[in-house]
């Protein structure tokens, strides 16, 4: 019964934008509304969070596909230096136990120096200046 269930939304769903990173936004963002609107009784946040779920639905079910790839390119373009934050954050985080994360004095480029060196002259490969940091 299962395999003929999934044969038929498969069916539906041919041809059909899907789920891209502008509809998994979306949705995360109507459940962070409807969850306020629960705790502050906010009928008009409950009401902008079920447009909002109409129009992701909308997107999902399209078959401009041409229009909504459009949408989600805009999307991650504007989005993208945010994401890029965090992304790099993540990095960081995870290096820390091998290297330290230095700044140049001079240009603010980040220069990823490995641990237990010693104090040691680091050269910016930006601006070329010198300057001594530990590692």
């Amino acid at each position: 019964m299962g395999h003929i269930m999934r044969g038929k939304l498969q069916q539906f769903m041919a041809g059909r934008y899907g789920v891209d990173q502008l509809a998994r936004s979306l949705n995360f963002f109507v459940i962070i509304l409807l969850v306020v609107s629960m705790l502050t009784r906010q009928g008009v946040l409950y009401l902008f969070a079920l447009g909002l779920m109409a129009y992701s639905y909308f997107r999902i079910f399209s078959r401009n596909r041409a229009r909504r790839y459009a949408e989600n390119a805009r999307y991650l373009q504007r989005t993208a230096k945010f994401w890029g934050f965090f992304a790099a954050l993540r990095r960081d985080m995870r290096t820390r136990r091998t290297h330290h994360i230095y700044r140049c004095p001079d240009c603010r480029q980040k220069i990823r120096i490995p641990r237990g060196k010693g104090r040691i002259a680091v050269r910016c490969p930006k601006c070329s200046a010198e300057f001594i940091k530990k590692s």
